[in-house]
């Protein structure tokens, strides 16, 4: 038995040993003896002193151990003693924290943050938890909480290196210019004869493939002449709504031709193409067309356009003037040439070497392609893998073609090209710059989207304190109300008005009986979109019915849109886009409506009818007769004395079922209905004009002589939209 706990013991101070020596080896500061291989045998002999000695270093080295442990993590502590150096029930707080980082920051919940700024000047039904709150509402939301605030050290933000790509300067060396086509632009009013012209220079049929033969977006086309020549053609829309296509198109042209119907003369679209062409510095060519029509006045024309300063050179002005069938093809070759003269004396040149720049004349989705952009480039040559940057995206050149929808390998200047390769749609009118390589684009698309979030913060802050500001205002006028109150009495009173809104979520106050019409809006081009979103910002009777357009985009309806519009109870609009029959049925199974058009107008008429449906029925009052009282008397039911009217009808005729009303002074003093009407001493139904009666009321009400008794029916009719979009 004694042995048996004799070799436990030899055991454990021989592992106490080797652990002894294997520690002296790792931390070698502790001056100990070197270590020695620890005897192997069965019963090693040790004796009492040397086992005691070999404990009191141990000690000595754990205690060594623990000391150096403590320097080694003194720094570390030091660095996490800094980062929380809060007391108990303090807050550290900064500028511009939002409700969620200030609830997150006081260990609290959203609606802790709500309840301590319910009797505050801050309107709460308009605060979400991404709302950014000001520095005052912080510390007066931290003391209302019981708990002290602490203010965050500021980080010095380094400046944001700007990495934007910009166009190349203009090159000083001639050599380098090569003449390229003219960009033409053709302007005019709606069904003037702008596509046909187009059709009929570059012999394809385009307008018979526009909707009611009216242009709804832009095309860029090249056109061979007989003499070699080329030109760009840029075909514009006339309608009223597409202003800020036109003006685009001038952006990138260098001559205009402003067609007018020589019947029809100057129009509204005529005189604003005019001035789009005097804003972009652009010459005009005038092209009077339909002249082989009877009543066709070109001499007229010139006139009407001479209030305009567009002065022909007949009248001593610069403005070349060409009279043209477009549909039958007579001096085509006459414009043509008009064209192509002006060219030459402008001397169009451009440098066809390094990075290329251009212009994104439309943009839209394609279901093979993807993303697509027409462009016209101005700089430079595209070729496949260029690497291209527009707006807040970006593309590497998969393919190029041309408006026929051939593929071409690369597009000097003046060339309008179909490009795909985008990693999503930019917008008509973006400036295209060719970069080095896929990074750079990748930098240049970060900049861009920095630049425009911190815009966007910069606007949403003005806002938010415009806001608050007006609520201020408005709490301000509330509280002197109550000046004249005890602070006990305020509270009782702020309780009761805002005992509603306690128990509620910020997202569950809006109001339930607001008229609202949701639209989802799809386009086939992004010009499109923007002409119709142009019109929905004329929208100026919130009043009547709210107008929410939740989402917009490129693209055929699909079933995201239809979901959208089932979460928002929306209507889908779409222009110049299709609708699967899947699709379909899927919006009748939940009741959603789809309008599909092809032409603008019938949109924005459709578009009207629906905020139409949204209003209420107005109540109309329609008179049926008139009777004015001549004699008063009393007569007595029950017991009860009972003012009856001699009247006599002047217009139309008494209905007993019919509503009435008594008129005094021109004030309806009662409405309701007649306890009975009687002609002679005999109870009737109607009297008609020129008969006289006695009536009494439904209520006791005394009667003068003079006064007018109108016997009217109310209909309800339908309300329509104040709204006016212009056309």
């Amino acid at each position: 038995m004694n042995r048996g706990l004799i070799r436990k013991f030899e055991d454990l101070v021989q592992l106490r040993g080797a652990c002894w020596q294997l520690r002296t080896l790792s931390y070698r500061k502790v001056s100990r003896a070197q270590w020695k291989p620890v005897q192997s045998s069965a019963h090693p002999l040790w004796s009492v002193p040397q086992y005691l000695q070999l404990w009191q270093a141990d000690k000595l080295i754990s205690v060594a151990l623990s000391q150096r442990r403590h320097l080694a993590t003194k720094e570390e502590t030091k660095k996490k003693k800094k980062k929380t150096q809060l007391t108990k029930g303090e807050v550290e707080i900064r500028q511009k924290m939002t409700v969620e980082e200030l609830a997150q920051a006081m260990g609290k919940d959203i609606d802790h943050i709500y309840e301590a700024l319910l009797y505050t000047d801050i309107d709460c039904d308009s605060l979400e938890p991404d709302s950014i709150l000001s520095e005052d509402h912080i510390k007066l939301i931290v003391k209302k909480s019981g708990m002290k605030y602490k203010s965050a050290k500021l980080k010095e933000e380094k400046e944001r290196e700007n990495t934007d790509a910009v166009k190349r300067q203009v090159a000083n060396y001639p050599a380098v210019l090569t003449p390229r086509p003219p960009v033409v632009t053709i302007l005019g009013h709606v069904d003037h004869g702008k596509t046909t012209l187009l059709d009929s220079l570059r012999k394809t049929q385009v307008a018979s493939m526009e909707a009611g033969g009216i242009t709804q977006h832009i095309g860029a086309f090249l056109v061979h002449m007989p003499s070699g020549e080329k030109i760009t053609f840029l075909d514009t829309p006339g309608h009223a709504a597409f202003s800020a296509m036109r003006a685009r198109g001038t952006h990138v042209t260098d001559i205009v031709i402003l067609v007018v119907a020589a019947e029809d003369g100057v129009m509204q679209q005529t005189i604003e193409s005019i001035q789009h062409a005097k804003n972009a510095g652009v010459p005009l060519i005038l092209a009077i067309n339909k002249c082989d029509k009877p009543e066709a006045d070109p001499e007229r024309v010139k006139k009407e356009l001479l209030a305009h300063d567009v002065v022909c050179e007949e009248f001593g002005g610069d403005v070349q003037a060409v009279n043209i069938s477009a549909l039958k093809g007579e001096n085509l070759m006459v414009l043509a040439e008009a064209t192509v003269a002006l060219a030459e004396m402008l001397e169009l040149k451009a440098d066809s070497t390094g990075l290329v720049e251009g212009t994104v004349i439309e943009s839209r989705k394609d279901k093979g392609k993807g993303p697509v952009t027409t462009a016209i480039i101005q700089r430079g040559t595209l070729r496949k893998g260029c690497v291209l940057v527009a707006g807040k995206t970006w593309a590497k050149v998969r393919f190029m073609f041309d408006e026929n929808g051939k593929g071409v390998d690369a597009a000097s200047p003046g060339i309008p090209v179909e490009i795909m390769g985008w990693k999503e749609v930019p917008s008509a009118g973006d400036e295209i710059l060719e970069v080095e390589s896929e990074q750079r684009a990748h930098e240049v698309v970060a900049w861009r989207t920095y630049v425009e979030q911190q815009e966007r913060m910069k606007r949403d802050v003005e806002v938010i304190e415009a806001k608050q500001k007006e609520h201020r205002m408005e709490y301000e006028k509330k509280q002197q109300k109550l000046a004249h109150l005890t602070w006990r009495q305020k509270k009782a009173v702020l309780y009761k008005a805002n005992k509603h809104l306690m128990f509620s979520k910020p997202k569950e106050r809006t109001e339930t009986d607001e008229n609202v019409l949701s639209l989802i809006v799809k386009g086939d081009v992004d010009g499109s979109i923007e002409a119709i979103l142009n019109i929905l910002d004329s929208y100026d009777a919130d009043n009547e019915c709210k107008l929410d357009i939740i989402h917009f985009g490129m693209g055929d309806i699909s079933e995201t849109d239809i979901n959208l519009a089932e979460a928002f109870n929306g209507v889908v609009f779409g222009f110049s886009v299709k609708a699967s029959e899947s699709i379909k049925q899927l919006a009748a199974k939940k009741g959603i409506k789809i309008k599909l058009h092809t032409i603008i107008y019938k949109l924005i008429e459709d578009l009207k009818e629906e905020l139409n449906s949204k209003l209420p029925p107005s109540v109309v009052e329609k008179t049926i007769g008139e009777a004015s009282v001549l004699n008063i008397f009393s007569v007595t039911v029950a017991k009860n004395k009972v003012p009856v009217a001699g009247c006599r009808v002047q217009k139309g005729l008494l209905d007993k079922k019919m509503k009435f009303k008594l008129i005094r002074n021109r004030d309806v003093l009662w409405k309701g209905s007649l306890s009975s009407l009687k002609h002679h001493k005999d109870d009737v139904q109607v009297i008609k004009t020129g008969m006289d009666c006695g009536l009494s009321l439904d209520e006791y009400i005394e009667f003068n002589i003079g006064d007018e008794i109108v016997c009217y029916e109310e209909k309800e009719v339908q309300q329509t939209t104040s709204w006016d979009p212009g056309f």
